[in-house]
């Protein structure tokens, strides 16, 4: 019996050194998957003392007035290339008439965008402020707004809306007729479209 219990306390023992002596399975932390965020670059418009293409296309393409105006523009585009005024110092200018309709005269156009280009920055912003003052004389009343990062003045009268700048030598100009856009969405209007007179066209 002795002998029995001594081969049986043996066997325990080598059972239990072999359960202590064994490794334990290391815990592995849960894998955290990797979450890849797409980045938006997002093209900002930047207003440039730029260029005056031939083009209205380049200026104010019509997708965009009728992207600002929220509804179609079915009228015609006609382009007005003006002369250099060298009394004025004006080097270049064009005009882009919006929306004509058929049969009617490009001066019948319910909106107008346009560009000119001076020699020298001073008579250019000149020009701006005698067409404001002038316009003012005729009873017109005129506030400042903000067109981008540059300042404009939104002239007011009693059958259209003008929003006139100047950027470095080039002066532009958005003018509706009251009733084209809404009142209340009238001065953001004439401001998208003059700073995208001022941004040129990517490609162009």
């Amino acid at each position: 019996m002795l002998g029995g219990a001594t081969v049986s306390a043996a066997v325990v023992a080598v059972v239990l050194g072999g359960c202590a002596s064994a490794p334990k399975p290391a815990l592995q932390a849960p894998a955290i998957p990797t979450i890849l965020t797409s980045t938006t670059v997002v093209r900002t418009p930047v207003m440039v003392d730029r260029d005056l293409p031939e083009d209205c296309e380049l200026i104010v393409p019509v997708e965009v007035v009728g992207k600002h105006l929220g509804r179609a523009v079915p009228g015609q585009v006609t382009t007005i290339i003006g002369v250099p005024e060298p009394s004025i110092a004006r080097t270049a200018k064009v005009d882009c008439y919006y929306d004509v309709g058929e049969n009617q005269s490009f001066t019948a156009a319910p909106l107008i965008v346009g560009l000119a280009k001076y020699g020298d920055e001073a008579s250019a912003r000149e020009r701006v402020s005698a067409g404001v003052e002038a316009e003012k004389q005729e009873g017109a009343t005129a506030a400042e707004v903000d067109v981008g990062r540059q300042k404009g003045v939104l002239i007011s009268t009693a059958g259209e809306r003008l929003l006139v700048g100047v950027l470095g030598k080039t002066t532009f100009v958005a003018r509706a007729k009251v009733g084209y856009a809404p009142d209340d969405r009238m001065t953001a209007f004439l401001t998208a479209l003059a700073v995208q007179s001022m941004t040129p066209v990517e490609g162009s």
